[in-house]
């Protein structure tokens, strides 16, 4: 790692802060092999369209945590096949379906706010999208599993919750640490255990499949890098966004007032974003200012391409700067500025505005988040009054590649609106 790279790794949102305005819109991270930081447009539109011709090596810091076999960086007709079997339940009319699980899940968690409590805002939104995503993976929760997740969040802390400690783990301990035998081998009983519910669980398509995934089923070392693949994925970065939304509405009465009366319009439990275009907006520009990680996946050049003005040689390493992206002037006049209006009545091209990537590797989950934040946000907003103690906290930080609030940023509950 050359001094550029280990910038980058020890201040990174300084290191972006610094590029923001960077004409070329790329900075050269690594010479031998090349390797690019990027958020030109024009290249960025490439790379999505280019992505069957593109290799995609993945994370090096969050590699050791996932393993080797995580669809999370697995590439080819093994990726093709995990996009099959579980893109289609995570969108459009069978998304639907697990829409009264969720509902379920966050109406619990809002019951248990009582008046006068104090609230780690970023620990709690992390706590209902956990529960959420192991309901749709892994099945209910009772006691014994309920004591898996408190283990796998133990495990997650250790990892991310510090970044002096994540560095420490990266830098001088050999990577991030992986999760125990024991923790693994609970958490594939648990997806075993639920093969058969109803609605099917993610867990129980992954071990039903046919075709080049009907090994998985004698594969547990495969089958746990999914499951932990799917359970931090699909809650840690939702968590962030949600904690991201409902700040910014504590922090704006106007605006809370505003997107409460769009509420008070629709009986809807979980509103769609047609019915709830200003909360949607909300939720976007959060997302745009807070994207859930700071970058989208690495892809790496099979061939030479001309990119940027000059050629490039195969083995070029091509990451998208997704916080660069977000805060460019020509496509969000003044980007440092917390604006819903940039999302009402118009939509921006995934070159410029890319929360969830893009491409083949596009967020699975993406549109599962979108649900999720609109449900959480519109539960809070409807049933408790909170107010934000300390507004200053709420300070971008790094939790691992996710874009996390402070854990110092609270809330009080001070009324139940139910």
């Amino acid at each position: 790692m050359n001094r550029t790279e280990l910038r980058m790794a020890l201040r990174t949102l300084p290191f972006l802060d610094a590029h923001r305005t960077v004409a070329e819109r790329h900075v050269r991270l690594a010479d031998d092999p090349p390797k690019l930081l990027l958020w030109d447009p024009e290249t960025i539109e490439w790379l999505f369209a280019s992505d069957s011709e593109l290799d995609h090596p993945g994370s090096r810091s969050l590699r050791p945590l996932f393993g080797e076999h995580s669809l999370l960086w697995v590439d080819g007709p093994r990726h093709t096949a995990y996009r099959k079997v579980l893109g289609p339940p995570l969108r459009g009319r069978r998304l639907t379906t697990y829409a009264p699980l969720i509902a379920e899940t966050v109406h619990d968690a809002v019951d248990a706010l009582t008046v006068g409590q104090t609230v780690v805002l970023a620990d709690w939104t992390r706590q209902v999208a956990l529960r959420i995503i192991a309901r749709l993976v892994l099945g209910d929760t009772d006691r014994r599993t309920e004591a898996v997740l408190d283990d796998f969040t133990s495990w997650i802390d250790d990892a991310l919750g510090s970044r002096p400690r994540t560095l420490a783990h990266r830098f001088l301990r050999g990577g991030l640490p992986r999760s125990s035998a024991d923790l693994d081998g609970r958490l594939v009983d648990w997806a075993r255990s639920g093969s058969t519910r109803e609605p099917a669980t993610l867990a129980s398509l992954l071990l039903n499949a046919d075709g080049p995934l009907a090994d998985l089923r004698d594969n547990d070392a495969e089958l746990r890098d999914q499951l932990v693949s799917l359970l931090f994925a699909g809650h840690e970065t939702t968590a962030s966004a949600a904690a991201w939304t409902l700040y910014r509405l504590a922090v704006d009465e106007s605006l809370r007032h505003d997107v409460l009366d769009e509420l008070d319009a629709t009986s809807d439990d979980v509103p769609t974003a047609s019915a709830a275009p200003l909360l949607t907006a909300v939720i976007s520009e959060s997302l745009r200012l807070a994207p859930p990680v700071t970058v989208a996946e690495n892809r790496r050049l099979r061939c030479p391409a001309r990119l940027l003005g000059r050629t490039f040689p195969a083995g070029t390493t091509l990451t998208t700067s997704i916080y660069l992206a977000h805060r460019q002037d020509d496509a969000f006049p003044q980007p440092l500025r917390f604006d819903p209006s940039r999302f009402l009545g118009r939509k921006h091209p995934p070159s410029v505005y890319l929360p969830f990537g893009g491409g083949a590797r596009r967020c699975l989950g993406s549109q599962l988040a979108m649900l999720e934040l609109r449900l959480i946000t519109a539960s809070v907003l409807r049933r408790r009054e909170w107010r934000c103690l300390n507004p200053a906290a709420g300070r971008l930080q790094l939790r691992g590649h996710a874009m996390a609030p402070s854990s110092r940023l609270r809330v009080r509950v001070t009324a139940c609106r139910d």
